[in-house]
């Protein structure tokens, strides 16, 4: 993995209070990161260690048996170009998502027992790996635009896209598991995140704010309406409980292809028209965090982190557009 530059990741060493902030604003510490710095250390205690999610080591890409059906980029990195599949699914296909998206949440379900203080997130992607395996399933985010793992982790400042390395789980850490499966054609992508040990009480407030957040998103799905109407549910909750709704990462259409052109943004975007149609299937997944809603990406290309610092969680479901409403694909 590419280092972390040190403007966008703290440094174990902080600035003093009139050093340039390591965020590389150009402010003075003082009046940047000191503040969020300084309650995220009150909040830790003094023995823990350094703040901040660092790069560790990747190892290669786990291998997929032969036999396992595979989407067009797994060989090259590179999504087919073209024509996409219509965004209102027929019935065989939304039979096919449905098969997909159990396994998906099957896949995240069993994953999730294994986490634990001392485990490292490579050791989850290669028990996920297996499990996607299992079922018959590719792994999809495998080699999607080079991605290197077979899911996401994305532990307490990582918004999202987060890449499994030999980093081990800490106790007090929240993390975020991102699985997606290709299985009968379709995708199936769902996410949560979870507690390792013992967490804060603004960690677990944090987590359940998310978790109530997808909940108003899905709860705002109605054929007819406009998408933007599941960022406004999403953000008025988010709002109230004084946390942050991460905007440059958003939901997408989903199906034949991993994503498709629709998207589905988790704050109120006038913008977002489209209207929902029964048959379309798409991810809502809002990423909440307890400060801004600004990020930062690191070197690596994929890594999202909230720029100030600050704790983020995630949940997500695949979802089918019904004659009522929304109808949850990724369950057991």
């Amino acid at each position: 993995m590419t280092d972390v530059s040190t403007a966008r990741v703290p440094p174990a060493v902080l600035p003093k209070p009139n050093d340039v902030c390591w965020c590389g604003s150009g402010s003075k510490y003082k009046k940047c990161h000191r503040g969020a710095d300084t309650v995220e250390a009150r909040r830790r205690g003094p023995d823990a260690p350094a703040r901040g999610v660092r790069p560790g080591i990747i190892s290669p890409m786990r291998p997929v048996p032969a036999h396992i059906p595979r989407p067009d980029y797994a060989a090259t990195g590179r999504p087919a170009r073209g024509p996409l599949p219509p965004e209102v699914k027929n019935a065989d296909v939304i039979a096919r998502m449905r098969r997909a998206c159990k396994a998906a949440a099957e896949v995240l379900n069993v994953t999730s027992t294994f986490l634990r203080p001392g485990i490292t997130t490579d050791e989850i992607d290669a028990l996920a790996h297996e499990e996607y395996i299992k079922r018959g399933g590719y792994p999809s985010p495998l080699n999607y635009h080079g991605f290197p793992k077979s899911l996401c982790t994305s532990v307490n400042e990582v918004i999202c896209h987060g890449i499994p390395d030999n980093r081990a789980l800490e106790d007090g850490d929240i993390v975020n598991l991102d699985i997606t499966i290709y299985l009968d054609g379709v995708h199936g992508d769902c996410s949560a995140t979870y507690f390792v040990g013992n967490v804060d009480e603004d960690s677990q407030r944090l987590v359940q704010v998310t978790r109530e957040c997808l909940m108003r998103g899905i709860e705002a799905v109605k054929p007819g309406r406009p998408i933007n109407d599941i960022g406004r549910a999403i953000e008025a909750h988010a709002t109230a409980h004084k946390m942050g709704v991460v905007r440059a990462y958003c939901g997408h259409g989903i199906g034949e292809r991993f994503h498709s052109s629709l998207q589905i943004p988790h704050h109120y975007d006038p913008e977002a028209k489209t209207i929902m149609e029964p048959g379309m299937t798409f991810t809502v997944e809002p990423m909440i965090t307890l400060g801004h809603w600004h990020h930062r990406q690191w070197d690596d290309g994929w890594t999202a982190v909230t720029a100030d610092g600050s704790r983020t969680a995630q949940f997500e479901h695949t979802l089918l557009v019904t004659d009522t409403g929304a109808e949850i694909l990724t369950v057991a």
